[in-house]
């Protein structure tokens, strides 16, 4: 098996960190952290764990993740979340992997996101693939603030899981929410995008059908709804911030 470096980014995340780093052991010759200076003892952990830590300014999820790639000693990278684990059957699949010779340049594994103790399996939640392991001299991340796709034309998925330990509860999940939606306006401001006075309507109504209906969050009760609603004001606020951001532009220019 061709040598692997392991990228985690972080930010306050003393409780997971320790469990995500031994989940990347089985595969991972090294594991870089690049930490925003966390305030808690994600650091300590991380380099008592044998991971190299780099501190660096959030810089967006996109820029920080390609940020840390250049102190990342192999080809291969397996980039996962703090609050993320490689499951065995994940762990079997890479060992298996000739990365040597393979014409992709990147794998997805399959995501089992947790909340309230459950794996949910509908609203959007599963099968919910995600690109984590890639060849760093033939891809990049994409260079957004909020959710970055590692850029590849070539890929493969895989069965192998990994398991997300996305929320803790709904509070939590507002909290995340109100941040993300921000990033995510960035992410539009920054693109240009022209946002209508009915874009957050439409897209929030739209969402929520996708979410609940057409994905069967309705067959996860009332986590199944509390997932597509939040996904629904989730986009709301996206563009409503962003009609926001361009009210107040228009005010500076007067």
């Amino acid at each position: 098996m061709s040598a692997i470096s392991g990228l985690i980014i972080t930010f306050n995340e003393e409780n997971n960190i320790h469990a995500c780093i031994d989940s990347l052991r089985p595969v991972c010759d090294e594991i870089v952290v690049v930490d925003s200076y966390s305030i808690d003892n994600t650091v300590e952990i991380a380099k008592a764990a044998g991971a190299k830590v780099i501190l660096q300014q959030f810089l967006g999820d996109g820029p920080q993740r390609s940020y840390g790639l250049q102190y990342c000693k192999y080809d291969w990278v397996l980039n996962i979340d703090a609050d993320e684990r490689l499951e065995e059957d994940a762990i079997d699949q890479i060992k298996r992997l000739n990365l040597a010779d393979t014409p992709f340049e990147a794998f997805e594994f399959r995501r089992k996101n947790i909340l309230h103790g459950k794996w949910i399996k509908v609203a959007g939640w599963y099968p919910d693939y995600v690109r984590r392991l890639f060849n760093k001299t033939h891809t990049d991340f994409s260079q957004v603030q909020m959710h970055t796709k590692i850029i590849t034309k070539q890929s493969k998925k895989l069965n192998g899981h990994i398991i997300h330990y996305s929320f803790r509860d709904y509070s939590d999940m507002l909290t995340i929410l109100n941040r993300y939606s921000t990033l995510k306006a960035m992410d539009l401001l920054e693109e240009r995008k022209k946002v209508y006075i009915i874009s957050p309507f439409t897209h929030a109504f739209f969402s929520f059908l996708k979410h609940f209906f057409i994905k069967r969050g309705c067959l996860a009760g009332l986590d199944g709804f509390v997932i597509s609603a939040l996904n629904s004001l989730g986009s709301f606020f996206k563009y409503a911030k962003v009609l926001e951001q361009n009210r107040e532009e228009k005010k500076a220019r007067h």
